[in-house]
């Protein structure tokens, strides 16, 4: 299996629930293995996912579909 990382950059300042919320509607999408948030950056998203079952701009567009002002940076 391959595992690809990207990071997400969200310009809303977002609380814990929010950060709980858009976790777990990542976890649904097929391929997503782990998003994070990084500790005391709320705004940076971290989502390790495999490549042949999803890719950056669905998961950049799943954050988007929140509401949230969002931008892929990469790793």
């Amino acid at each position: 299996m391959n595992i690809s990382d990207i990071l997400i950059h969200i310009t809303d300042n977002l609380n814990a629930q929010q950060c709980a919320e858009l976790e777990q509607a990542l976890r649904q999408i097929d391929g997503v293995i782990a998003p994070r948030f990084t500790p005391e950056k709320a705004h940076l998203l971290t989502i390790a996912f495999n490549p042949d079952l999803t890719n950056s701009a669905t998961l950049c567009a799943q954050v988007q579909s929140f509401g949230y002002t969002a931008q892929l940076i990469g790793i």
